[in-house]
């Protein structure tokens, strides 16, 4: 075999390895596209279950957390969800578990991770301090409704709140007012430094109550 004819010969492997890359679907494309399709959502939804075998201790196989300091993924919207796993991939958060495990977990499953806890209920649970709901009714109002919603239900670029379990909040709010790294935003930092213990345990209590 002449140099010549190696030389085609791996120039064919390469331009065939780049072509197979190029067909590798990006994960928010294979979200786009799961969307875009009823049978694609539902066919994305059960490898998503599948897929949520690394997710399910903590968060429950429902997207409804296992305990109380873990945010339930149940009803989030799939596009924030997957930005979020993207964000934990790449270092742009960081979690002493999340950040190993997310690079356990194959790219197109991400998408489809996404899609099947963003279909799931969020389970009911009561509120711990019911006497402070009404309180956490009118703080939502003045401090969160603006950005989360009316109902709490987020956007793609921001979490869904309705449902969250009240410690989950609570140590949420605490993160942002101590300005931990995992927890690096302006305006939640001005917000959450605003509140009094009192305060944030009253939105915990209001939130858990929103469906």
């Amino acid at each position: 075999m002449t140099a010549r004819v190696v030389g085609l010969l791996l120039l064919g492997f390469v331009y065939g390895a780049i072509g197979s890359l190029a067909l590798a679907e990006e994960p928010a494309a294979h979200l786009q596209r799961l969307l875009a399709s009823p049978g694609a959502l539902e066919k994305g939804r059960q490898a998503g279950k599948k897929a949520t075998f690394f997710c399910a201790n903590c968060h429950g196989e429902t997207g409804n957390a296992a305990y109380g300091h873990i945010p339930n993924l149940a009803g989030q919207n799939p596009v924030y969800l997957l930005d979020q796993m993207q964000k934990f991939a790449d270092g742009r958060r960081r979690s002493r578990s999340m950040s190993s495990l997310i690079k356990m977990i194959k790219a197109e499953d991400l998408a489809n991770i996404a899609v099947y806890y963003a279909g799931q209920p969020v389970l009911s649970v009561p509120p711990p301090q019911p006497a402070l709901v009404a309180k956490g009714r009118q703080l939502y109002g003045l401090s969160c409704r603006a950005c989360h919603g009316d109902n709490g239900y987020g956007t793609e670029k921001l979490a869904r709140l309705a449902g969250q379990r009240p410690s989950y909040i609570l140590e949420s709010i605490q993160h942002y007012q101590e300005g931990r790294k995992e927890r690096v935003d302006l305006v939640m930092t001005n917000i959450a430094r605003r509140l009094s213990g009192e305060d944030a345990a009253a939105l915990a209590n209001y939130i858990v109550t929103m469906k």
